[in-house]
């Protein structure tokens, strides 16, 4: 499931000259993410104060109420301002008045009515919605808006009209290539409530993990998973837990392929008869899930039915990605099987198996969601086309009559910068032309993470804040296009999401200290700051990575993109204004990279960033230089331009899997000092 995207130092220059106003002008200081459909600014604020009190109007809920609790207990914590968050029985003494209208689905479902409206005046708050989830939606937007200023804490009047622009805003998270216990589930919900995603899907089992506990199969999760499973109470925990915030948890259950942690236990429903054991090592395997015996549906009916009790979406997600045919090429039973049925190649013999899962799921009262490759016009209309090989792939299934989401442009272990995820949009590329009709067929998006190179202890800043602008995409009108906006923003909503708990700015400085040692990390985090990694893929070209490798070195600590690096571009961009503030940087980077060089020397973990200090010095050095230059107005000689053209060249190379993020901007100096101007 692996896009092939642009490298980190394409989009960062595409960063640099992207326009900054392209679409609707905010009033300054808003820091909503997702921008609402309509906001309309009025005179006034209404205080924060110890006083703050919720009461509840019209149809009313536990989950509401818990809403109304949470949300005092939010503002407490941000502002350091007890309050009590017993919600208040007379709606003209509170400050915030929710009105719900009616309820929601039992189960929350795609079609769940999330718009609502807000009000703000100096005296009162009133939020109004169809049903809960609205509530839950314009909750978070009013936690947005508390802002501090000369008087205190405040919320500026306002009117906000708002409801998504997909109904589909997904989150995949792995857990099956690392484990990621449920606390950490649990806190990246919180995140999804933040910014009004809506579904959780749960990559529950791949070659190597098997992360449920089946009670029916109980050799799936007790062989399959080193141990680190989910206990059926986890799992209704964790369902229960993201109901109560809007989300909706689709399991994914791989099959045919990706499936050798189910054959540790079970060999009987393998293609071949094995053994097997659980595969330590990344990337695509070759054991499927034979399709021609019919003790595998048999099987597979059981845990469907056990599943299913614990999993209450309408949506079932298979995957059925990636199938090799190897397995079932060497099997003369299944060769024997398919000329039988007249199968020409292994993507009939798969669709086979398709045609005959969906049966199963039909019985327990589910829709299929697959990867691009389940797409088959013997499959029904109403399954759901998630596509990871992009636009063009998810507007031909639209085309064909199929439901779908988009995951290209969206994995966030790619380590592309916000902004390219940014301008990735669900109805873009081969989608922008499709009839509305066929537009309707596509339902959202979803982030995902996969994690060869995330662990539990690095995953929140591989995922945060960089899904929050994913999440705006799928919220907010298509003309919400202000990259500069949201950057702006984006910094608003990360620390937002740290009082929530998530850890995307403090796992970074541990993991930073750890490699420090007994050292001040200081001089570490300004080398470091300048970096980016290669996306997963790329490095499992040079590096052998398993499951079980650590994640110990400077490239997991590295955020996937260089905030220092990207304003660093926009000085430059207009270096004549900053040349004061481009040499302070220049300089600060060129002592950083031969202040660390002892520190790097005596870490274990360190001692292969070496090399990359000294380019980050010498790619400074070259910066410093191209501004002399600029500044005394005279070209630079021919001889040094080749000189620094050549270090460029080098130091634009990865070292330790990092990229060196201000090459680019000071490629563009040079440019500028050999021109004379």
């Amino acid at each position: 499931m692996r896009p092939s995207l642009s490298s980190r130092q394409i989009g960062v220059l595409l960063l640099v000259l992207m326009p900054g106003f392209l679409g609707s002008v905010r009033a300054q200081g808003d820091n909503l993410m997702p921008q609402p459909a309509k906001v309309v600014h009025a005179q006034g604020r209404l205080e924060i104060s110890g006083s703050f009190r919720v009461a509840l109007e019209g149809y009313e809920e536990p989950r509401l109420r818990a809403a109304g609790e949470r949300i005092v207990e939010r503002l407490a914590r941000q502002t350091a301002i007890p309050m009590n968050s017993t919600l208040e029985t007379d709606p003209a003494k509170a400050a915030l008045v929710i009105r719900c209208d009616h309820a929601g689905g039992l189960v929350q479902s795609v079609r769940e009515d999330e718009s609502y409206t807000l009000e703000v005046t100096s005296r009162q708050a009133r939020l109004e919605a169809a049903t809960p989830v609205g509530i839950l939606r314009g909750m978070e937007t009013f936690l947005q808006l508390v802002t501090l200023d000369a008087q205190g804490f405040a919320v500026p009047a306002v009117n906000i009209e708002d409801k998504p622009r997909f109904p589909w805003r997904g989150f995949m998270i792995d857990v099956s290539r690392r484990w990621i216990p449920a606390p950490v589930i649990k806190r990246n919900l919180d995140g999804m409530a933040a910014v009004k995603l809506n579904v959780l899907h749960w990559h529950l089992s791949d070659d190597q993990g098997f992360r449920v506990e089946s009670r029916r199969f109980p050799k799936l999760h007790e062989m399959g998973s080193d141990g680190h499973y989910y206990t059926q109470e986890e799992i209704r925990d964790v369902i229960a837990y993201a109901r109560e915030r809007g989300i909706r948890v689709v399991p994914e259950f791989d099959m045919p392929g990706h499936a050798t942690s189910w054959f540790v236990g079970y060999p009987e429903i393998a293609s071949l008869p094995g053994p097997y054991t659980v595969d330590r090592t990344l990337g695509i395997r070759d054991p499927a899930m034979d399709p021609t015996r019919e003790e595998v549906y048999t099987f597979l009916d059981a845990f469907i039915g056990e599943m299913t009790q614990l999993f209450p979406d309408e949506y079932f997600h298979i995957g059925g990605d990636e199938v090799r045919a190897k397995h079932w090429s060497e099997s003369p039973r299944i060769q024997e099987f398919m000329r039988q049925h007249g199968m020409k190649d292994h993507r009939d013999l798969q669709a086979y198996f398709n045609q005959r899962l969906l049966v199963i799921l039909q019985k327990y009262g589910r829709k299929m969601v697959g990867w691009d490759e389940i797409l088959h016009p013997e499959l029904p209309k109403d399954i759901v086309v998630q596509s990871w090989r992009g636009q063009q792939s998810l507007a031909e299934a639209a085309r064909r009559g199929y439901m779908g989401i988009l995951s290209w442009g969206y994995y966030l272990d790619l380590m592309q910068p916000a902004s390219f995820h940014y301008g990735v949009d669900p109805l873009g590329g081969g989608a922008a032309r499709l009839s509305e009709a066929e537009k309707a067929r596509i339902l959202g998006g979803e982030a995902c993470i996969w994690t060869e190179n995330v662990d539990m202890e690095n995953i929140d800043a591989a995922d945060w804040p960089l899904t929050a602008a994913i999440a705006e995409r799928l919220w907010s009108p298509a003309q919400v296009q202000d990259v500069d906006s949201m950057y702006r923003r984006l910094a608003m909503v990360s620390r937002q999401l740290e009082w929530m708990g998530l850890t995307q700015r403090i796992s970074p400085r541990l993991m930073l200290e750890r490699l420090a040692g007994d050292s001040d990390p200081a001089v570490l985090k300004r080398l470091d700051e300048v970096l980016a990694p290669l996306n997963c893929d790329v490095r499992r070209r040079v590096h052998h990575y398993t499951s079980l490798t650590p994640l110990n070195r400077l490239v997991d600590a590295t955020p996937p993109e260089s905030d220092a690096a990207r304003e660093f571009a926009l000085l430059v961009g207009h270096w004549q204004a900053n040349k004061l503030k481009i040499r302070q940087q220049l300089s600060r980077w060129k002592r950083a990279g031969a202040e660390v060089a002892p520190l790097l020397q005596r870490s274990a973990l360190l001692q292969e960033d070496l090399p990359l200090a000294e380019n980050v010095s010498a790619v400074a050095e070259a910066g410093l230089e191209a501004l002399d230059y600029l500044e005394h107005a005279e070209a630079a000689p021919d001889a040094w331009v080749a000189k620094q053209t050549a270090l460029l060249d080098r130091a634009s190379q990865p070292q330790a899997e990092l990229w060196i993020m201000i090459v680019p901007s000071v490629r563009e100096l040079l440019k500028a000092a050999e021109a004379g101007k």
